[in-house]
């Protein structure tokens, strides 16, 4: 019998908050890359192309879709931020307590969505 260690793998392992908020980290830059990129590059050909072109595009970004992707892609910057944030804290060799660690594994998260919300209530409350 082969008596050789076994890689890990997700049976092993007990799911924790540190495994979502990586999950999201790359998710969410993923989609900034995608989508934001997308989003971006469709704005400045509307800019460059005339006043029809960017109330066209302003047309789709104030519908129901064009705000659901706004905010996604506010909710995926807020995300990302706070969980590199949380990477920086941890390179610098703090937080590597367990609770520590857990603690903030579970703020990152609802602070991005604090953060958005607060962000989308600036921008469409003023």
């Amino acid at each position: 019998m082969n008596q050789r260690p076994l890689s890990p793998h997700l049976q092993v392992w007990r799911w924790g908050p540190h495994m979502l908020v990586s999950i999201l980290h790359r998710a969410t830059g993923d989609g900034m890359a995608l989508v934001g990129l997308g989003v971006l590059l469709w704005w400045l050909g509307a800019l460059a192309s005339g006043a029809e072109a960017y109330a066209t595009f302003q047309s789709a970004m104030g519908s129901p879709l064009g705000m659901l992707v706004l905010v996604g892609l506010s909710w995926a910057f807020f995300t990302h931020m706070m969980s590199g944030m949380r990477h920086f804290v941890l390179d610098i060799g703090a937080g590597y307590e367990l609770d520590t660690n857990r603690m903030w594994s579970i703020a990152s998260p609802i602070i991005a969505i604090v953060l958005t919300a607060a962000f989308w209530a600036a921008i469409l409350l003023r």
